[in-house]
C-alpha cells in the first residue's frame, strides 16, 4: 500500500504540471486515483457486499433441493488492480506487456467487503465459483494470489478462466448443471448475462432496464471506473483502435452530453 501512495503522489504531481496531457490518460489517471484513494469507493464495496449477505440470509430460510452456489468475478469484484492501473500510468507499462507479471505477482488487494462476505457464504455451505476472464495460463497467480488472501474454496476447480471465448454464459451454465445459484457479483454487466456484450450505450440502457428488479438481488454490482465493457463502447466495442481515435470518440460523447 505504501508503493502505491508513492506512485499516487507521482501521477497527481505529473497531471497537475502538464497542461497538454491527453483527455485519454486523464481519464484513467482519476478513475484510477478515485478507486485507490476515495473513502466512497470502499463504502460502496461494503453495500455491495452488505446487500449480498441479506440475499444469503433470506435464501438460507429456504428449503434447495439442490445445493447453492455463488459466482463471483476476480478483477475489480474480489481483488482489486488499481496498484497495477497506477503502475501502467506512471510507468507507461501497457496492459499486454505487464500483466502477465502483475497477475504472477499475486500482489493485488481484496476488494473491501469481498473476503468477509465469501467466507460467510462458504461457513453456510455455498459453493464459490470464481468466473473469470483472465487467461488460462493466469490460474497459478490467480490461485496463489486468492490463497494469499484468505479467500474461501481458491481450488483450480472453483477458477474458471477464459479459454477460447470470452463469453461467460458457457461457464455459468457449468454450475448452474449442479448447483442453485443465489447471486452472481461482478463489476461488469457482462458478468450477470451475455445480453450485454457486444451492444451500444442504448441498447445497454434497454437491457439493465429489463433486468432492473434482479440489481440488488440476484445480480450485486461493484463500482469500476477504470475500464469495462462500458469502456469498450465509448470506442465503438473496441480497444483496438488508435489513441488518437479514442480520443476523438470520448470528445463527441462528451459533446453529445453536455
Amino acid at each position: 500500500m505504501k508503493k502505491l501512495f508513492i506512485l499516487l503522489i507521482i501521477v497527481i504531481t505529473s497531471f497537475t504540471f502538464a497542461d497538454d496531457i491527453s483527455l485519454l490518460r486523464k481519464s484513467l489517471i482519476m478513475s484510477t486515483l478515485w478507486q485507490s484513494t476515495s473513502a466512497e469507493y470502499r463504502a460502496l464495496a461494503h453495500q455491495a457486499y452488505n446487500i449480498a449477505r441479506l440475499r444469503l440470509d433470506e435464501d438460507l430460510k429456504i428449503k434447495r433441493a439442490q445445493k447453492r452456489a455463488i459466482i463471483v468475478d476476480a478483477d475489480e469484484t474480489a481483488i482489486d488492480n488499481s496498484s497495477f492501473q497506477a503502475r501502467m500510468i506512471v510507468d507507461g507499462d501497457t496492459y499486454s506487456n505487464d500483466f502477465d507479471n502483475w497477475v504472477e505477482s499475486a500482489e493485488a488487494k481484496a476488494v473491501p467487503g469481498a473476503l468477509d462476505f465469501l467466507n460467510y457464504a462458504h461457513e453456510n455451505g455455498c459453493e464459490i465459483y470464481y468466473i473469470s476472464n483472465r487467461k488460462l495460463h493466469h490460474i497459478e497467480g490467480t490461485l496463489n494470489n486468492l490463497k494469499a488472501l484468505g479467500f474461501p474454496q481458491a481450488t483450480k476447480t472453483h477458477i474458471l478462466l477464459k479459454d477460447d471465448t470470452s463469453d461467460k454464459g458457457i461457464r455459468r451454465d457449468f454450475v448452474a448443471e449442479n448447483y442453485f445459484i443465489v447471486m452472481l457479483i461482478g463489476d461488469n454487466l457482462i458478468d450477470f448475462e451475455d445480453i450485454f456484450r457486444k451492444k451500444s450505450i442504448e441498447e445497454r440502457y434497454l437491457s439493465v432496464e429489463k433486468f432492473k428488479d434482479e440489481f440488488g438481488k440476484k445480480f450485486i454490482i461493484l463500482p469500476n471506473p477504470m475500464y469495462g465493457e462500458w469502456e469498450k463502447t465509448l470506442y465503438g466495442g473496441t480497444r483496438q483502435i488508435p489513441e488518437k481515435e479514442k480520443e476523438k470518440k470520448l470528445w463527441e460523447h462528451l459533446n453529445k452530453n453536455k
